[in-house]
């Protein structure tokens, strides 16, 4: 029997809602093993962010090398990076490792709007991560951002910002809809082929703290256990969403509260 195995790649999130602590939380919900390197130290909790303390690039290396010369990784997760020593680290650890699966969450601003990436990181993270990345999963204002454009309002203007994303060189593009409007809350699959919509209605709480991290350590967890992309985002899309709706259950903090990670369990 083999064990999948999933690696994240992130900051720590001192509150447990958002960064490693959710991909871990994720992994172990959907039958995956999780390890970890951690990018960076935050004091955050559900109103904001209060501080952050970058892990040596050095370090990061060390944990990376650490894992993979000991656990067979089926796929990594990458979310906050921090800062351009960091990057160069990671994308220079990966093409040493050349892990199966990359599922790249371009982190840039918390849920609290507070800034998670170096301004002059943005252009390390598109040129050495992003064309190693087998799916890269920005919200609306992060595929924004990446481009360097105004926030798609269309499901035209998403589908092109996909399409632009993709010629970065990663192999597809997850753009998530969460921070659109409607009563569906649709993420578009954009691969050299196709784009596919993938929508479930929009539920109304303010619980979705690591929402983000999250759902991309599930398309990781998915590739971990052997699924294909759409699969893994299908799958990833329907769990979240169950997350997200069993978030009021919780109460946890006085902001933006956690979603609710072991919902089918307790």
């Amino acid at each position: 029997m083999t064990t999948p195995v999933a690696l994240t790649i992130a900051g720590s999130d001192s509150s447990g809602g958002a960064g490693i602590q959710a991909d871990l939380k994720t992994f172990a919900a959907l039958g995956v093993y999780g390890a970890s390197a951690i990018t960076a130290l935050t004091a955050q909790n559900t109103r904001g962010v209060t501080g952050i303390h970058a892990v040596p690039a050095e370090f990061v290396t060390a944990q990376i090398d650490a894992v993979f010369s000991d656990l067979d990784v089926g796929a990594v997760k990458i979310g906050m990076v921090a800062q351009v020593a960091s990057i160069e680290a990671i994308a220079a650890a990966l093409s040493r490792w050349a892990p199966r699966h990359v599922v790249l969450d371009p982190v840039m601003v918390a849920t609290s709007g507070d800034r998670l990436l170096a301004a002059e990181a943005v252009e390390a993270l598109r040129t050495r991560l992003i064309p190693l990345a087998s799916v890269i999963t920005p919200n609306l204002p992060e595929a924004a951002a990446l481009l360097d454009e105004p926030v798609a309002a269309s499901e035209a203007a998403i589908e092109s910002q996909g399409r632009r994303l993709l010629a970065l060189g990663c192999r597809a593009v997850l753009v998530k809809g969460g921070h659109g409007v409607g009563a569906e809350s649709v993420d578009y699959l954009v691969d050299a082929d196709n784009t596919i919509a993938l929508a479930a209605p929009r539920i109304a709480t303010a619980n979705t703290h690591g929402t983000g991290c999250s759902l991309s350590s599930a398309v990781a967890a998915g590739l971990a256990k052997g699924e294909n992309l759409e699969q893994a985002v299908r799958h990833a899309k329907a769990w979240i969403s169950a997350a997200i709706g069993a978030a009021d259950r919780f109460s946890v903090g006085h902001g933006h509260g956690p979603i609710h990670h072991l919902h089918r369990f307790y």
